[in-house]
């Protein structure tokens, strides 16, 4: 068992008044690359949203400047789908602030099988999502968030699969393992923990879908260490990418009054 002395010990050249000094220090580092990441992700976002704004203007003063030679149905699809985009980056930076300042949300009890089944017959996809669950897996969780990171994933998986999605949920060694894979054209093992930074979006996503924000798995993996788990991407056995979420399982249901 790893005992923890009270008082720090003594290193050379440095005295009390050093050390003293050396916590205070070390957390204004931390504060200061908080900042910088924060100043760096509101950057971006804005970048993301000028960017967004920018192409809907630029559609708009173009139908402004030739009218007899602008296809109206044509520049309303467009101007929607710019619409679309500012609306998804949206609604994303106020998931992440929820998730950062919001209140907190009480975990409960979760059937993650019913959770996924119920979140699978509320889509309607291009692709039907195959389910392979085992049943009973039960963690603590909150519920409306493992639904969100199980969204991402599905919608992430349907951009990606050509004929084939598939959801897999099993239990060992303590935890529940959730994996989502697709038969896609997969990510490469060097891309694999880029694509969950925020507002990244490889060449392929771009291609498939100018909607999107870039900011889906960074929010999926936020939650998953929320809940003191973790989420990987990994090569599929469907072909494709897949996403493997581990969550501690829940502990035997306490009857009431008792711990």
């Amino acid at each position: 068992m790893t005992a923890f002395d009270c008082e720090a010990p003594h290193l050379p050249g440095a005295g009390r008044n050093a050390l003293t000094i050396q916590a205070p220090t070390d957390r204004m580092r931390e504060l200061k690359r908080e900042l910088k990441k924060k100043r760096r992700f509101a950057s971006d976002a804005s970048h993301e949203l000028r960017t967004a704004v920018a192409g809907l203007r630029a559609e708009l003063e173009e139908a402004c400047l030739h009218p007899d030679e602008t296809d109206l149905g044509d520049l309303l699809v467009r101007a929607l789908r710019d619409v679309d985009r500012l609306d998804a980056i949206i609604a994303d930076l106020r998931a992440l602030a929820e998730m950062e300042s919001g209140p907190p949300m009480t975990p409960q009890r979760v059937d993650l099988a019913e959770l996924v089944r119920d979140e699978a017959a509320r889509r309607s996809d291009r692709i039907a999502v195959r389910l392979r669950l085992e049943p009973g897996v039960i963690v603590q969780a909150v519920p409306i968030r493992i639904g969100r990171l199980l969204t991402n994933l599905l919608d992430n998986a349907q951009r990606h699969g050509r004929h084939l999605v598939e959801v897999r949920l099993s239990r060992g060694g303590g935890h529940a393992e959730l994996t989502v894979a697709d038969d896609g054209d997969g990510i490469a093992e060097s891309e694999r923990e880029r694509i969950f930074q925020r507002f990244t979006r490889l060449e392929a996503a771009r291609r498939l879908d100018r909607t999107g924000t870039g900011l889906g798995l960074a929010i999926a993996r936020d939650i998953a260490r929320a809940h003191i788990g973790s989420l990987r991407a990994v090569e599929a056995d469907t072909g494709g990418a897949g996403f493997v979420l581990r969550l501690p399982l829940a502990g035997p249901r306490t009857q009431e009054g008792k711990t």
